[in-house]
């Protein structure tokens, strides 16, 4: 039985977990870090059960704690060469080990094989992560993605469940306080998946065997919980697909998930 946790999962501030008290893997650590263990403890999850990060990428939503957290609990860092350039320029670390991945490749991190796929965001080296447990199930975490690319398609079909990307509505994008130039990063090919191009790819996913659904990265200037949900569910059920039957979606707060999504 395997279990993923949404911490955190917003524009401001993203963390995820795979595993359980015994241990597993962090994604990401974009929020402090007391915010981050308290979080941890709230699903009875010692912050010792941390056994490695993975960086998707090194904006601050995503690395914000992560710093403060590897002075407390020193656990290797993995993420592309790109994203640990970055990390290196953005702040001093301590000294833990960081290791570098490579898009495409799988390798074992903490007894559970992690392949990164590179994703079309406007940082450097950005990638997603697939999780193969070692009970056979599968998850992946699919955010900051302006555009669902073969490589990501590949990654993430027939996966159990699926952290993904619902970031904005295009009108209230549209009408919303952001200048043009923002709005235009945010809906171009290196920013984020709309909640139409997130209802697209969940069908797909569906298709492909994924049964979880967890919508996450959610602006909370230019989305709301109900609409992203509701244009999810409004284009499964145009596809004949229905939910708690052919499969259960979940909205991730900016403040995550109350429970652990069991897969």
């Amino acid at each position: 039985m395997s279990k993923f946790y949404s911490l955190f999962s917003s524009s401001k501030g993203n963390a995820s977990f795979v595993g359980g008290p015994s241990g597993g893997i962090l994604v990401d650590a974009g929020v402090s870090c007391r915010r981050l263990t308290r979080s941890l403890a709230a699903h009875d999850i010692p912050a010792e059960a941390v056994q490695a990060i993975c960086i998707t990428h090194a904006h601050s939503d995503h690395i914000a704690g992560l710093r403060v957290f590897l002075k407390s609990h020193p656990v290797p860092v993995y993420a592309t060469e790109g994203t640990l350039q970055e990390l290196s320029g953005a702040m001093a670390l301590p000294d833990v080990p960081l290791r570098a991945v490579t898009p495409q490749k799988a390798g074992i991190i903490a007894g559970v094989e992690v392949l990164p796929f590179s994703t079309m965001h406007d940082a450097a080296g950005s990638c997603g992560y697939r999780f193969a447990l070692p009970d056979g199930q599968s998850c992946a975490v699919c955010t900051d993605l302006g555009c669902v690319t073969q490589e990501v398609w590949d990654a993430v079909s027939g996966t159990d469940l699926v952290l993904l990307e619902a970031n904005y509505d295009p009108e209230m994008l549209r009408n919303g306080p952001y200048p043009l130039y923002l709005q235009e990063r945010i809906a171009g090919e290196e920013g984020h998946l709309s909640n139409f191009d997130s209802a697209g790819l969940a069908e797909q996913l569906i298709r492909s065997g994924t049964t979880r659904l967890v919508l996450g990265h959610l602006s909370q200037n230019n989305n709301t919980m109900p609409l992203a949900e509701r244009t999810v569910l409004t284009h499964l059920r145009e596809e004949g697909m229905a939910r708690n039957r052919d499969f259960l979606l979940q909205v991730s707060s900016p403040e995550g998930l109350k429970q652990a999504v069991i897969f």
